[in-house]
């Protein structure tokens, strides 16, 4: 009795096993085929669909090629120079009598700046002027003699010799005269004197500078490529730490026609008005030469710009709201932006940020940024290829 119980729970574990085992297989064959049921029924496309998603726009921000006028300009540094500058010195030796000026002081031309002992000098002057005054009168006595020829010819001409060799005298003597009064060459601004009343000075010694700085000068050098280019005439923008935030115009006034062998570069000398004195001869001073004015000139950020091997850069130009890749040649670069000589065409819109993560050929939504201050709009366009 009891090996007929454990023989029909045999069985029936068995018969059990086998079931389970039967609807297993069932099961994986139907979703092994559910699938490929499910997409014949929905129709070729449906499947692609499915398993890829539509491509993601990227948000990028674009710019307009902007077209305007430029300056093709070069920059340098340079010092300022007086317009005229002299160190005044005696041509003779003496005391120093009176200094008629002020350190620092404005003077005009022939102003006496300073007064040497001149009593000899003087002294010589005032005799030579009684000998010239006593010689015009002997001679005028001789012509009116010889008029009714009371005197020879040789007596006359004596008279006359005597009469200039007074005057010769004169003029010598007030010459020695003068070279005690130290004059100002032109009108300018008087530096520190270097001497005081009573000392005694000899011949050549330095006694004071004055500076012409109404005009100034600026030499600055740049290099011997840009040598075609210059002309005098050309104009400069020139700017110093002495004056922070003040542009000054200046004109090329000369340009030196020997080239520095050593450096490579050629001297330029331009020339600057300077009516409120805020420079001064000797400041360093930072050039702006404008070359050449043109117009219609193609500008972009520079960050636009995709760096490749060679000549040739990239950009990422938008069109329709897809990207695409062009080459683009490039002009000279000034203050963020780039010319573009070739590969774009005015009013395009390139890609100024977000170009990074693009390819050729991608869908993008884009936010417009005004070129000039660099400012996104606060409305974004939403130009995307479906």
């Amino acid at each position: 009795m009891n090996t007929r119980i454990r023989s029909f729970r045999r069985l029936l574990i068995t018969a059990i096993c086998l079931a389970g085992f039967a609807g297993l297989g069932v099961f994986a064959w139907r979703t092994n085929h559910a699938q490929p049921m499910s997409q014949s029924a929905a129709g070729p496309g449906a499947g692609a669909k499915a398993s890829a998603p539509a491509q993601q726009a990227a948000q990028v921000e674009v710019v307009s090629v902007a077209v305007r006028e430029i300056d093709d300009d070069v920059s340098a540094v340079g010092t300022l120079v007086s317009n005229g500058s002299v160190i005044l010195r005696p041509e003779v030796a003496g005391r120093v009598a009176a200094i008629r000026f002020q350190d620092g002081m404005a003077v005009k031309k022939g102003d006496v700046l300073v007064e040497l002992d001149a009593a000899i000098q003087s002294a010589e002057a005032q005799q030579a002027r009684a000998e010239l005054s006593l010689a015009k009168a002997n001679a005028d006595r001789v012509e009116d003699l010889f008029a009714k020829q009371f005197v020879s010819v040789s007596a006359r001409d004596e008279a006359v010799s005597r009469l200039e060799v007074a005057r010769a005298n004169a003029a010598l003597a007030q010459a020695r005269l003068d070279r005690t009064r130290i004059r100002a060459p032109f009108d300018g601004i008087v530096g520190i004197r270097k001497v005081n009343v009573g000392d005694y000075v000899r011949d050549g010694d330095a006694l004071i500078n004055i500076e012409d700085i109404a005009v100034l000068k600026l030499d600055f050098r740049l290099p011997e490529r840009y040598l075609a280019r210059l002309k005098p005439g050309q104009n400069l923008e020139v700017t110093s730490d002495v004056v922070p935030g003040v542009t000054f115009p200046a004109e090329v006034e000369a340009i030196d026609p020997l080239v520095d062998a050593e450096g490579r570069a050629v001297l330029l000398r331009a020339r600057l008005a300077n009516d409120e004195g805020r420079l001064r001869p000797g400041v360093f001073a930072r050039v702006r030469l404008i070359v050449e004015r043109r117009d219609n000139v193609m500008l972009i950020p520079e960050a636009a710009l995709i760096p490749a091997p060679g000549e040739t850069q990239y950009v990422f130009r938008v069109s329709e709201g897809v990207a695409r890749q062009v080459g683009v040649k490039t002009g000279m670069r000034r203050a963020a932006e780039v010319e573009i000589v070739e590969g774009l065409a005015p009013g395009d819109w390139v890609v100024a940020a977000g170009q990074f993560k693009l390819r050729d050929g991608m869908p993008v939504a884009m936010t417009r940024t005004d070129v000039a201050n660099a400012k996104p709009e606060s409305e974004a366009l939403s130009i995307v290829k479906d």
